[in-house]
């Protein structure tokens, strides 16, 4: 009994992975809003090792549209210039010599509507893996039923509970989903 409560926690932890990997996927798509997380995927060859933005400087909102990179080490500016160029954010950072100012367009309906859709298809893929999650558990306890580590009854209150616990997830990747689609739609 204590390997399938091991089971079953590590299903929902794997579970809750997914969703905070959704979260941190979602977090790098623009939203027509500035963001840091706009960055978080941007790697700079700092001294031969791709390093990320937020480990070489400080990112600053200065407002909706605005964002501001100000590097520790004033020598890696260049670096850093050069690599929000290659990240292709749909923006021109300009470099002043002292810090690097990113303005961002406003999103087109086309763009938004784009934006959306690309957000469903990423929902269905997480929505896919926690599905997986789920089969994963279920044949693992069917295998403890037959071997007769469980009972049948202790099988469908366990499928039950994973279910349960499934739907949760799956309810939670949907709300989400729905606030990151009114995120981008707002204008």
């Amino acid at each position: 009994m204590e390997a399938i409560s091991s089971l079953l926690s590590n299903t929902k932890t794997e579970m809750t992975e997914h969703v905070a990997r959704l979260e941190r996927d979602l977090a790098t798509i623009r939203t027509g809003r500035a963001s840091a997380g706009l960055l978080e995927n941007v790697r700079v060859d700092y001294y031969g090792t791709p390093t990320p933005i937020k480990q070489m400087a400080v990112i600053n909102v200065l407002d909706a549209k605005t964002l501001e990179i100000q590097p520790w080490d004033i020598s890696s500016l260049n670096d850093i210039d050069k690599a929000l160029q290659k990240a292709d954010l749909g923006a021109s950072p300009v470099n002043n010599g002292k810090v690097i100012r990113i303005t961002l367009p406003s999103m087109t309906e086309d763009r938004r509507k784009q934006l959306a859709k690309n957000i469903s298809k990423m929902s269905e893929d997480f929505k896919v893996a926690v599905r997986n999650s789920r089969r994963d558990i279920m044949e693992k306890l069917k295998k403890a039923q037959k071997a007769s580590e469980i009972t049948e009854d202790d099988l469908k209150r366990y499928e039950g509970d994973v279910q349960k616990t499934t739907d949760g997830f799956i309810a939670k990747i949907d709300q989400i989903i729905k606030a990151k689609e009114e995120e981008i739609m707002k204008i």
